[in-house]
Formats: C-alpha cells, structure tokens, sequence
C-alpha cells in the first residue's frame, strides 16, 4: 500500500493518531519498460539483472526497503504493527544497531546522554515528526519509495517523502574538501566490478540515523554498495563512519523490492498534517 506519511509509524510507537489523507498520482500501473515478463504479463522479477550498453549492472527502478520479519516487528513495535496503514518498516528504521545485543557499547561517551534522551521525547524531537528533511541513511531505509534513475555521469535518487532528490557523481569528480553541511550531504559513485560504491560526506549534524534518534556528526562519512541480484532485488551494503558518534564504523545490509509498473507520488510531509497535536511523549 502506498501511504505519504511515513512519519506517522514514529509517532504509533506511542500514540494514536490519525492518516492523513492519501492522493492518488498518474502512472501508477504504466508498464515500466524493459523489464522482462511472463506469457501473462506480469514481471518477471527473478530475470537476470538489466544492463546498460557499456555492460553495467543498470540500478534503475523503484525501489523500497524489505520489511522486517513480524518477529522481529512484534519485538521492536507493539503488537507488531504500526496501525496508521504504511508498510510494515525495516528493523534498521526503527533501530540502525538492531544487529547489535549492546548497541549502547557503540556509542561514543559523549553520544550517550543525547541518545537517552531523545528515547524518552522522540516523537517530539524527531525530524520526521516536525516535517524536516528525512536525510541520510534514513530516507532509503524508510517504508517509503525512492527511485534510482542512471545515467553516463550521474546516478540520480529521488525519494518519494517530500520529493527530495539526490545526485551521485560518476564523473571522476572528489568529494568536497570543506563542504557546507547538508541533510543529504555530498556523493560521487565508482563501479567495482558489478558492484555500484558510493561515499558520501558533508552531512550536517541534524538528521537522525533511524526512528529512535541515533545521532550523526558532520565527521560522518557513508558508504554504499549497490548490487542488483536480479530484476527484482537489489541489496545495499551500508557503512557508517562517524568517529565523534561511534566507537567503530558499523554495516548494515538492506535488501530492497523492486515496484514494478509504478512512479514516485508527489508528497509533502506538511500537506494534509493533522497529527502532530495528538502526539505525546509520556
């Protein structure tokens, strides 16, 4: 189901509140061309993955996070579900150390006060609450569409909560020496075999890791592997470096679904909000 607000699975943790109303866009069952189909139409998502003409995995599509399994919902959400009617979320949007049996161990001294407590007023401080930019690595974490567009020179992501876009570098360009801090920070891309790598830095320190509010410093610096298994799977290997954060760089590996057949929707955070006020913290 496609739903605008992802936010709302935040404020669900702990209250109630309602959907906001959920606007239908074009296109949303044009055939996507190039994808390899059955005799009765339907994709065929376990095809070999595309390539381009230079014989480069191509990484374009839709694309979205997989869902934990309910186990693993019913322990980090209760009941298991989040009630407002988005996809269930990944286990790393609720908690990015959700590998870890002691994620507090990973954290810098100085790091612990904030985390503790933001867990206590975290729908209240959160970005995503207040409408501010989802930033990185959340917004391809998120329940939530973004789309991969590929080109000689420049890899675009464009993420469907606020129709905020990003532009990866394959042009043989550095990363900034002394970037002005951003949400969604700096990137350039290089292929490593069948292997799509970007890094990333500049990030500012006011996005949030995941839901729960680990923090990130503007010292962070992210990498990503991009593999495509197939038509219908992509899996991205994340690591996060931000030794003012974290005692050690840490990974995680998402496998995201392809939508077949669909576009992102035209979507503001701040359109139709009518929950914010039945948010509470205690």
């Amino acid at each position: 189901m496609r739903h605008q607000n992802f936010w709302l699975l935040v404020t669900l943790v702990v209250a109630p509140v309602a959907t906001p109303v959920v606007t239908h866009a074009q296109w949303l069952n044009y055939p996507s061309p190039g994808i390899p189909r059955a005799a009765n139409g339907k994709p065929n998502l376990s095809a070999p993955a595309p390539r381009t003409a230079d014989g480069k995995p191509d990484i374009s599509g839709l694309w979205q996070t997989q869902a934990a399994p309910p186990a693993i919902l019913a322990r980090l959400i209760p009941g298991g579900a989040n009630g407002a009617g988005e996809d269930p979320p990944s286990e790393y949007f609720l908690n990015i150390l959700a590998d870890y049996k002691e994620p507090e161990a990973l954290l810098q001294p100085s790091a612990v006060p904030l985390f503790r407590e933001r867990a206590k007023t975290f729908t209240k401080d959160s970005p995503l609450t207040k409408c501010q930019p989802t930033a990185l690595p959340i917004s391809e974490i998120a329940p939530a569409p973004y789309k991969i567009v590929q080109t000689p020179g420049l890899t675009l992501m464009l993420y469907e909560r606020d129709s905020v876009y990003r532009q990866v570098y394959t042009d043989g360009r550095k990363l900034p020496a002394n970037p002005s801090p951003t949400w969604l920070g700096y990137s350039i891309g290089k292929w490593d075999g069948d292997t799509f790598v970007v890094e990333s830095s500049g990030f500012n320190d006011r996005g949030w890791l995941d839901a729960r509010g680990h923090a990130r410093s503007e010292a962070m610096r992210m990498t990503e592997r991009f593999r495509r298994v197939d038509v219908g799977h992509l899996e991205v290997q994340m690591t996060i470096d931000d030794p003012m954060t974290y005692t050690k760089p840490f990974t995680i590996t998402l496998k995201q679904n392809l939508i077949p057949d669909s576009d992102v929707l035209e979507s503001f955070c701040s359109e139709n909000e009518r929950s914010l006020v039945h948010v509470v913290t205690n």
